[in-house]
């Protein structure tokens, strides 16, 4: 009986098909790792809760003390945490399993028990790691045990522990202060390196990017107070915070630390911030020593001579009837940012971080060279030495494939050069029929005159790209963005089917900006109360329809009436054209960080046809932050019924792609999800038994490639289109690769990982990478590849959407996190959309 190596899928051999290239990568080879046992303690520090910065300081001490004999001149690497390893075993006395010592620590600038004082430090012998193992595992001769888990632990761990102890971090990351830049609202971004030890073919990887997070700056609190509510000056305040205002910065405020200036460079103690008081620091009255009752401003005028600047704002509460003015604090450095960005800040943090590939290499090696892997006693010690340039790497560029629209134009049949085309002379492969519609109109400012003009270059423009437009005169009805939406919609659903006599198709509605709470409630009610594709298009563009504009428009539009835009033939896709086959997208989508109360969106898109261009939708919310899909096997059982309608075949292969999961899930997927897929065919009939391939799409990594010669570079300097990896940095022999099937159109491309969870199909590597990279060139309303498989990309635009079926929600409080009603009522407040909605695109 031979070893089964893995639970998933080996890889077949690797893929030879496409154009060879070089490229680097962000990878850097370990050349040797510690082969002899590490020794892995238990370390428990006796103050709970105190953050890893402080424990490290803690054990940094103890280590300077020469470890209280047990050390020795041994160099161990701790976690931060739990654990500590050391590349010898350590002498703790008779029973050598475990010992007690105590650190005294003298914390500089502050006061509070928690980051001074003494500490107990327990150690415990946890046990040995055989690091011999984890090179067979490379090799491809053992499974990934649990103790080769801790082997790549140990070395993620070693390579840590120095920057650990001269960087903020953040999970893998290492943040300086070096090169930051301001954000708007009191927030600044800081640049950052990550780095993760990873398994590749044969050896260990050391993978390190450039990463950047939000911190708070560290300004003066009554400056920070203007900035947070968008002033320019706190002097703007003098007037007095209105009650909102002020619960935006208790809002924004709350928990952030501060220290006191105004007792001298000695005494500069730290706070949390619990709240603010109701009333400015002039108004806000409390008992002193001795009882006597004065104002806050009055005290530090009596006690520390100092006359307050700012006597209008309130004063921040760090304890219970503990005030202090906001003047007399300033804002610890390097706290992060954990709030969601705001508009403004999204835009600024992207432009700080959205870098040319070249200059992000370099930043790359820079960040390298910062993260101290050369001259680390620790790594001599534990014998680890890693290359110092980047990996490079045999990759293939695919070969493009043939793009088809109507083929009733000379132009409707190409090879697409670059990744991108546009419509000039090509009609959609099938336009809909366009009857019975309507406009609403949602800006006060505009009149019928320029909406009709507007309406008639519209339908001109879905004339010459393939639509049948039977109605070129719809009827308009004007909508007031803060009345009653689903009136003024189901007026307008009266209105098309009175004008046309027919059932209506389409409500074109025309936005005053791009705020989210109006769109949300046009969607919410076209979607899941009258049940009718809608087009939102921004006011801006009546006035000044660019033929391009209309044609994005033509695309979107002809998708939700149930048109097909574009296809590949039959002999390009034989997977999928030969069998009947359906392919699948799922996609699970959780509300922002910090917000536990609203429920997580689960859906699930499948093909309809023999062209995997026509997809429908099923959408599930469930408990919060819960990864597996819950219903899988009821939204499967309706979508093969959906796939049998609509072609009058079972599929005999089912092709999953599934985004939204983590290489910690994966196992918890393939025992649940897989197990689901099969039940709900097995629910349909007891001998249909069609084969499964289950693919998992991940985005988040941070594996980035860079072109070696510029001939094979595209314009924006990223490595073309169709550039796929199979060998070296993907892992040792489970079936997985990297594949960036878009052009580059800013900043340096991220290419997706698709990773072979179970395979009845037996693809071979050329076969799978071939029919992924195909499939990115027929996403329905873009002409240009996409960098993620359609499927999966129209399961993440409908678990998006699916978030505006809540009834009463606060769409206009970006930073609003949900009533804490608890999870089944959350769920009740969904509705669901129209059946006959899940079998169009409604959600392009």
């Amino acid at each position: 009986m031979a070893l089964q190596l893995t639970d998933y899928v080996l890889r077949p051999e690797p893929g030879k098909n496409g154009r060879p290239v070089r490229v680097r990568s962000n990878f850097f080879e370990v050349q040797h790792f510690p082969n002899q046992t590490v020794h892995h303690y238990d370390i428990n520090i006796d103050q709970a809760n105190a953050p890893p910065a402080v424990y490290r300081k803690v054990w940094k001490q103890f280590e300077d003390m020469g470890g209280q004999g047990i050390l020795r001149g041994i160099r161990t690497v701790y976690d931060g945490r739990k654990n500590v390893f050391a590349p010898q075993p350590l002498d703790l006395g008779p029973g050598n399993n475990a010992g007690q010592f105590e650190v005294e620590l003298r914390d500089q600038d502050s006061t509070t028990k928690r980051a001074g004082g003494t500490f107990r430090i327990r150690i415990k012998k946890a046990g040995e790691i055989n690091m011999d193992e984890l090179g067979r595992f490379l090799e491809s001769r053992t499974r990934l045990t649990p103790n080769c888990l801790t082997a790549i632990m140990v070395l993620d761990v070693l390579i840590r522990h120095m920057p650990s102890m001269l960087y903020a971090t953040v999970g893998r990351s290492f943040f300086t202060p070096q090169e930051r830049r301001a954000l708007p609202n009191g927030a600044e971004v800081w640049q950052g390196f990550y780095q993760s030890a990873r398994p590749g073919v044969g050896k260990m990887m050391i993978n390190v990017d450039v990463s950047a997070t939000a911190f708070y700056e560290s300004d003066n609190l009554p400056h920070m107070a203007a900035k947070i509510l968008g002033r320019r000056s706190v002097d703007e305040l003098r007037r007095g915070i209105s009650e909102r205002d002020r619960a935006k910065l208790e809002k924004a405020l709350k928990n952030l630390k501060v220290q006191i200036n105004h007792r001298g460079e000695t005494n500069k103690r730290k706070y949390k911030i619990q709240k603010l008081t109701p009333s400015p620091t002039e108004r806000t009255i409390f008992k002193d020593q001795d009882g006597t009752e004065m104002s806050v401003a009055a005290y530090f005028s009596k006690r520390y001579n100092i006359r307050l600047q700012f006597p209008f704002l309130p004063c921040i509460v760090v304890k219970k009837e503990l005030f202090l003015p906001m003047e007399v604090c300033d804002i610890v450095a390097g706290q992060r940012f954990m709030k969601k960005l705001n508009e403004k800040q999204t835009a600024e943090m992207i432009k700080f971080t959205c870098q040319k590939p070249a200059i992000r290499a370099n930043k790359i090696k820079q960040g390298f060279g910062l993260l101290q892997y050369r001259d680390n006693p620790y790594m001599e010690q534990f014998g680890m030495t890693v290359k110092q340039e980047m990996a490079m790497i045999q990759a293939r560029v695919l070969n493009t494939p043939q793009v088809c629209y109507s083929n009733a134009t000379p132009e409707g049949t190409f090879v697409p050069v670059g990744g991108a085309w546009n419509l000039r002379g090509k009609k959609v492969a099938q336009g809909a029929t366009l009857g019975s519609w309507s406009v609403v109109n949602f800006h006060s400012q505009l009149h019928n005159q320029a909406i009709s003009r507007f309406v008639r270059e519209l339908c001109q423009t879905f004339i010459d790209t393939g639509l049948n437009v039977v109605n070129r005169n719809p009827p308009i009805t004007h909508g007031d963005p803060q009345g009653s939406v689903e009136r003024v919609l189901k007026e307008a659903w009266l209105k098309a089917g009175n004008t046309a006599k027919a059932t209506p198709q389409l409500i074109l509605c025309i936005l005053p900006n791009t705020g989210v709470p109006l769109y949300a409630e046009i969607k919410r009610v076209s979607d899941t109360v009258i049940g009718i594709p809608t087009q939102c298009v921004q006011s801006k563009h009546i006035n000044d329809a660019k033929k391009q504009y209309c044609a994005n428009v033509c695309l979107k539009v002809n998708m939700k009436l149930g048109g097909m835009n574009l296809y590949l033939s039959s002999a390009q896709i034989p997977f999928i054209a030969e069998k009947p086959t359906i392919v699948f997208g799922g996609d699970v989508t959780h509300p922002a960080p910090g917000d536990m109360n609203r429920p997580s969106v689960a859906a699930l898109t499948a093909s309809m046809d023999a062209r995997a261009s026509r997809y429908a939708s099923a959408i599930r919310v469930q408990t919060n932050r819960h990864e597996i899909i819950a219903d899988l096997a009821n939204m499967v059982k309706e979508l093969l019924k959906s796939f049998y309608q609509s072609c009058g075949q079972k599929p005999d292969r089912i092709l999953f792609y599934r985004d939204g999961i983590s290489e910690g899930q994966f196992s918890a997927v393939l025992e649940n999800e897989i197990r689901q897929i099969h039940a709900a065919c097995e629910s349909l009939d007891r001998d249909y038994h069609p084969k499964v391939t289950f693919v998992v799409v991940q985005k988040r990594h941070h594996a980035r490639f860079f072109p070696v010669e510029n001939r094979d570079a595209d314009r924006t300097g990223n490595c073309q289109p169709g550039t796929v990896v199979d060998t070296e940095i993907v892992h040792p022999f489970e079936f997985d690769f990297y594949l960036q099937s878009h052009a580059g159109l800013q900043g340096t491309s991220r290419p997706t990982h698709y990773h072979v969870l179970y395979d009845e199909n037996n693809f071979s590597s050329d076969s799978l990478q071939e029919l992924t990279y195909k499939l990115c060139y027929i996403y329905g309303r873009a002409t240009r590849a996409v960098s993620i498989v359609p499927p999966a990309y129209y399961a993440d635009l409908v678990a998006a959407r699916a978030r505006f079926h809540r009834r009463g929600e606060n769409w206009s409080d970006t930073e609003a996190t949900s009533e804490s009603i608890d999870s089944e009522q959350q769920i009740a407040t969904f509705a669901t959309v129209k059946p006959e909605l899940q079998k169009v695109m409604y959600y392009m």
